[in-house]
């Protein structure tokens, strides 16, 4: 080894050293500016954020401005993903977001594309000695989000700037590159003579590639030294350091070469005007695929209605859709859009709902019902008084959440962001490695073949693939969700779904349709059912339970009069009592009733038998003694069959949590498929079920849709909420189904799954590419086969890297929800597990019992299973014996039989 051997080995060994000081040594973070009360810093975006990490004081208002001083995709948007912020930034201008610290911690912030990275670190507030603590609050952003219809306008116009700037780029590269490929190709292939002297004048090269090198390229060699300067580099730094090194290396040879060994007078002009000219072109092809990633949110606010109808002191006239204002009345057309959120006032009309709720099916809207803006009424017209407008619209809500998902960060995404931070370093220590091995033991000329296998694996290497793995594919995803009537709020929601292996689901308004009817009384002696009924009702009547509006509505119906009632209170799952005309009256479950020492004696057996049939019993007490027994029936939904077949084809384990009685939740659960039954479970407790299920090793997907399912919500691995359930629920909820459909969940499950199939996909081709081409690229082949990568199809392989994880996130766009199984009748042939008792401690035992098959049959006109023995009435037709769970569907049924019975058959 000689001299020079030893200093090119010294200056490596130096060099390397120096750029793990340079890229990883402490930094110091800006302070926040305090005045007025609120905490301010300017953050300058030019090819990073300077500066790029920002301490601000907890529980103080926060405003970072903006100050985007370029053009270009990369850096339009700023996403905080543990906050649930992102905002776009125009070009060339400053943009203010405003948060609110309320919680100390590191808060990471990148670019739209995940290549550019910041902290903002929230430092504890000072202890101030005031005895009350603050309030505890989310980190959260207090500025509104910006009309959702200009940011995707200012999106989509940077994006066409960009690209038509990518198309002149290139254009120009192609244009004064090849004619010196060509001829340079033509002279290593054919020799001397082939190829005119003046295309292999390096004169003339240098006038063609320069404006290349510094015009075509400049986007990449501005954004990669800047990078550096911030002491952040990506995938243009590599390409700037090896495009330089190859074009400083190519004018000196042009300029003097006398300075150079004669072996050493090769030039490299070519290789740099094709990379750059490649990396633009994939760029370009890269910019076009990424277009189609936002379609799911162009799409959506493409529902809008632009204009309404609106009746003001008699005069219809129209107006802009931003006039409209809680309270108006609006008329809607045949065919027309329905501009707002609303309540039908008068007429009837289907109503095309699909662009929401992704049901293709029209849904009649008659007086009363609630309509959404942006859907579509077809053949009838509708007068409609509107009830929420703007941002507070479904549609609006819709728009925010998908955004809001889409700017959250997945745990997986975390793995490839810690990849990504050291591997540009390790790239640039990989490079200057491989030039001072080549230069010691390579072959003559050395010095040339260590440079281009240094500026080679430059070239190859590709974080940007890294980058763009997971956040593309959960912005596709959770666009996909949207226009199948699902809503992720966040990307970890949509990671961790796929890893769920029990679902347990509310009953009440989830499995069934959540509006019971009363279909039987039965009165003990000493009461007949008029009197019964009437202060049943009565007590009921200021409950807002299901099953109390049930037992209202037949009273109503029947014109039973309405007695006089004091005293009204209600017992948190368990019932209700009250003083009617005088007379104690309680209401509720058997426990009610024993808790307060009545015995319930032949109400039971009643009970029992109604419970047996698929109907939940309310028992009911006068004056300290049983009075008799009222049947009520929750209809299933019509798809909760399908649904449940789907998640049991997707081998996930189902069970049903309720509170009504083990015998009636049983007679449900056989009915819909459900193997395990948590029955008479208070509402409190819920989330006490899904602990204890939890311990037991399960990954727990809970769906409600009441105030008291948000606890369990909540505590679930994944919350799934009803969309017609409470706000409360939803909010609680990870995963909104706009429908109130169960074939939703499945939904939800399978798009994670497939999600997480592409960006492992995505994940493996960054992964693999590196893994194979930095290795290749430095030189690992020549030994054993003689080969050598060319900076060129380095540069080549490096385009498609990034291209083909933007082509398979776009695969995405393809995934259709999973279509429902035949939603024929179930009936199980194993035994049904129910475990009853309210359980205020996880770790307590169950009390479990085992519930046989028997002999059942389905009422055809409400749908409830009935045991034929404990039938309330039968029908003949055609040799055919239908057996009813009350006298109601009967008459039903007797009124016409042909409807039900061609739905049996």
């Amino acid at each position: 080894m000689d001299a020079a051997d030893i200093a090119v080995l010294a200056g490596s060994i130096g060099t390397i050293a120096a750029l793990g000081w340079f890229f990883f040594a402490p930094r110091r973070g800006h302070i926040a500016e305090y005045a007025d009360g609120v905490q301010r810093v300017v953050v300058t975006v030019l090819g990073g954020y300077s500066p790029d990490r920002i301490h601000a004081r907890q529980g103080v208002p926060l405003e970072i401005e903006f100050d985007r001083q370029e053009a270009g995709e990369c850096t339009n948007r700023v996403v905080f993903p543990d906050l649930g912020v992102s905002a776009g930034l125009p070009a060339h201008t400053r943009t203010t977001v405003r948060l609110r610290p309320d919680q100390p911690g590191t808060f990471e912030f990148a670019c739209g594309m995940n290549m550019i990275h910041g902290t903002l670190l929230v430092d504890p507030a000072e202890p101030t000695g005031d005895a009350t603590p603050p309030p505890a609050a989310s980190f959260a952003a207090d500025e509104p989000t910006r009309d959702a219809a200009a940011v995707e306008a200012a999106d989509v116009a940077e994006r066409r700037a960009e690209i038509g700037d990518l198309t002149r780029r290139v254009g120009i590269g192609a244009v004064l590159t090849v004619p010196v490929l060509v001829a340079v190709m033509a002279h290593e292939l054919f020799g001397a003579g082939w190829v005119p002297d003046l295309l292999l004048n390096h004169w003339l090269q240098l006038a063609l590639i320069t404006p290349v090198m510094l015009y075509a390229g400049w986007p990449v060699h501005r954004i990669g030294w800047l990078a550096l300067a911030h002491r952040a580099a990506e995938m243009n730094s590599l390409i700037t350091l090896g495009t330089s090194a190859a074009y400083a290396y190519s004018l000196l040879v042009t300029v003097a070469p006398t300075l150079l060994p004669a072996e050493l007078r090769d030039v490299y002009f070519e290789a740099v005007g094709v990379i750059i000219t490649l990396i633009l072109f994939g760029r370009l092809l890269e910019a076009r695929a990424k277009a189609g990633t936002g379609e799911a949110i162009r799409a959506l606010l493409g529902l809008q209605a632009r204009t309404a109808r609106v009746v003001r002191d008699g005069v219809e006239s129209e107006v802009p859709i931003e006039d409209v204002v809680v309270g108006d009345e609006v008329v809607i057309r045949p065919g027309e859009k329905i501009p707002v959120d609303a309540t039908v006032i008068s007429g009837a009309s289907p109503v095309d709902e699909s662009m929401i709720t992704g049901e293709p099916v029209p849904v009649t809207k008659r007086e009363g019902d609630a309509v959404i803006g942006a859907t579509i009424n077809t053949t009838g017209s509708l007068r409609v008084r509107a009830e929420k407008v703007g941002a507070d619209t479904m549609l609006a809500q819709i728009i925010r959440l998908v955004q809001q998902a889409q700017a959250s960060k997945a745990p997986i995404q975390r793995l490839a962001d810690a990849i990504s931070s050291y591997f540009v370093p390790a790239v640039m220590a990989i490079a200057i490695a491989t030039f001072a091995v080549w230069f010691i033991i390579g072959p003559s000329p050395a010095f040339t073949t260590a440079l281009v296998a240094a500026v080679s694996v430059l070239i190859i290497a590709c974080p940007c693939a890294l980058g763009l793995a997971t956040p593309l594919s959960i912005m596709v995803a959770t666009g996909k969700g949207a226009q199948a009537g699902v809503l992720i709020r966040s990307a970890e929601a949509l990671e961790t779904a796929h890893r769920l292996d029990t679902v347990v689901l509310d009953k009440t308004g989830t499995i069934t349709a959540g509006k019971p009817a009363l279909t039987e009384l039965h009165a003990l002696p000493g009461f007949d059912d008029d009197t019964l009924l009437t202060l049943a009702a009565a007590a009921e009547r200021d409950s807002e339970h299901p099953l109390a509006a049930a037992v209202v509505a037949v009273a109503d119906e029947r014109g039973l009069p309405r007695p006089t009632v004091v005293g009204f209170s209600s017992v948190t799952g368990k019932g209700v009592r009250a003083t009617v005309d005088g007379r104690e009256v309680l209401i509720g479950s058997a426990r009610l009733l024993a808790e307060v020492g009545i015995d319930s004696g032949a109400a039971s057996d009643v009970a029992a038998r109604f419970a047996a049939e698929g109907r939940t019993p309310v028992l009911v007490a006068v004056d300290g003694r049983p009075a008799g027994v009222l049947a009520v029936a929750d209809p299933i939904k019509p798809d909760s069959v399908a649904a449940l077949a789907a998640l049991r084809r997707m081998n996930l384990a189902t069970v049903m949590i309720t509170g009504d009685s083990g015998r009636a939740a049983e007679a449900i659960a056989r009915q819909v498929g459900i193997p395990t039954v948590l029955a008479e479970v208070l509402p409190e407790h819920k989330a006490t079920e899904v602990r204890r299920l939890q311990a037991a090793g399960a990954r727990v997907g809970m769906v409600g849709d009441g105030i008291n399912d948000a606890p369990a919500l909540a505590q679930a691995d994944i919350g799934l909420a009803i969309g017609t359930g409470t706000d409360v629920a939803i909010e609680a909820a990870d995963v909104t189904l706009i429908t109130g459909s169960l074939g939703g969940v499945a939904t939800a499950i399978s798009l994670s799954r497939a999600t997480m199939r592409n960006i492992r996909q995505n994940l493996f081709f960054a992964l693999i590419y590196n893994a194979v081409g930095i290795p290749i690229a430095a030189g690992l082949l020549y030994p054993f086969f003689g080969l050598r990568l060319s900076p060129m199809i380095a540069a080549a392989a490096m385009a498609l890297s990034s291209l083909s994880v933007v082509a398979n996130a776009n695969r995405l766009r393809g995934w259709h929800p999973p279509a429902l199984p035949d939603a024929s009748p179930v009936r199980l042939d194993t035994d049904v597990r129910v475990s009853t008792g309210a359980h205020t401690d996880e770790h307590a035992p169950t009390k479990e019992t085992t519930v046989t098959p028997t002999n059942t049959a389905v009422d055809p006109v409400c749908g409830m299973t009935v045991q034929p023995d404990a039938a309330a009435a039968t029908r003949e037709v055609d040799g055919t014996t239908y057996h009813f769970c009350s006298a109601r569907c009967a008459a039903t049924f007797d009124a016409d039989p042909d409807r039900y019975t061609e739905s049996v058959r």
